[in-house]
C-alpha cells in the first residue's frame, strides 16, 4: 500500500473519530429553562419568552450559546427538545390562561418544517393556543410559500429582524404575527436625530405586514421611554426585567411598577 493511501486513511480515522466524539460533547449537554417577559409600551406583560440556558458537565458553570448549541445537534434531537419545551409550558398551562397571556418558543426553518411531520409536537400544539414559535432570523429559512402554508403552528412570530437576512419583500409574502426588532438596529438607530426618525418610519412601515412590532434588548429607562413613544407594540429587554427561572413564572409582575 502507497504511503498517500495509509495517510489517508488514518486522516479519514482520526476525522471520524473526533466527528463522535463532537457528537457525544453535544448529546451530553445539558439544559435548564428560564423566561423573559415582554411588555405592551402601557406596561401590562404581553407574552414571555421561552429561553435555553445549554451547559456540559466538563464546564461547570460555563454556558454554551444555544444558537451554536441547536446549529450542532440533529434535526432529531431538535423535535425531542421543542418537544421538550411544550411539555414544560404545558405544566404552566393555568398560568397562561388565566393571564390571558402568550408563550413563545425560539425554532429555526428547518426544524419548523420537519415539525409538520412530527405528531408528538402536533398533539401538543392542538392543546396550547397560547403558544407562538418565533422563526430565528439569521438562520437559513424556508422558502416564504413553504412558511404561508404553515397553519398548523398557529401565527408565527419572526425574531431578531435586522441581523440577518429578512427583508420587506419576504414580510409581504408571509403574515407574521408579530416581529421582533433586533437591539443592535435599534441601537444603531437612535444614536442620531436623523436615526430615530428613521426608526420611526421602518416600524409604521413594519406594521403594515404584522400585527404589531417587539423591540429587543431594551436596557435602560431612556431606551424603554423611546419604545414607549414610538409605533411598537412592545419590548423586552433587562430593563423589563431579566431572565427568570421558569419554575418562578407565577411571580412574573402582570403589570410594571
Amino acid at each position: 500500500m502507497k504511503l498517500k493511501q495509509i495517510t489517508h486513511r488514518l486522516n479519514t480515522a482520526e476525522a471520524s473519530i473526533e466527528s463522535l466524539q463532537e457528537r457525544r460533547f453535544w448529546l451530553q449537554c445539558q439544559r435548564q429553562y428560564t423566561f423573559q417577559p415582554i411588555y405592551r409600551v402601557d406596561g401590562t406583560l404581553m407574552a414571555v419568552e421561552l429561553l435555553t440556558v445549554v451547559m456540559h458537565p466538563s464546564e461547570e458553570g460555563m454556558r454554551i450559546p444555544p444558537d451554536r448549541y441547536f446549529a450542532s445537534i440533529s434535526t432529531t434531537s431538535r423535535l425531542k427538545v421543542i418537544e421538550e419545551q411544550l411539555h414544560l409550558l404545558s405544566d404552566w398551562e393555568s398560568v397562561f390562561v388565566a393571564h390571558g397571556i402568550l408563550a413563545s418558543v425560539n425554532v429555526d426553518g428547518p426544524t419548523l418544517v420537519a415539525m409538520k411531520h412530527y405528531q408528538p409536537i402536533l398533539l401538543l400544539i392542538d392543546r396550547l393556543p397560547w403558544v407562538r414559535f418565533e422563526l430565528v432570523e439569521h438562520i437559513t429559512q424556508p422558502q416564504a410559500a413553504t412558511l404561508a402554508r404553515m397553519h398548523e403552528f398557529g401565527p408565527l412570530w419572526l425574531d431578531d429582524f435586522g441581523t440577518g437576512m429578512a427583508n420587506f419583500s419576504a414580510l409581504s409574502e408571509v403574515r407574521y404575527d408579530y416581529i421582533k426588532v433586533a437591539r443592535d438596529l435599534f441601537i444603531m438607530l437612535r444614536k442620531s436625530e436623523e436615526g430615530r426618525t428613521l426608526f420611526t418610519m421602518l416600524l409604521q412601515l413594519m406594521n403594515r405586514y404584522c400585527k404589531g412590532v417587539i423591540v429587543e434588548g431594551v436596557e435602560t429607562i431612556d431606551e424603554w421611554r423611546d419604545v414607549q413613544s414610538s409605533p411598537a407594540v412592545a419590548a423586552q429587554g433587562y430593563f423589563l426585567s431579566r431572565p427568570v427561572p421558569f419554575e418562578h413564572l407565577e411571580n412574573v409582575l402582570i403589570r410594571l411598577p
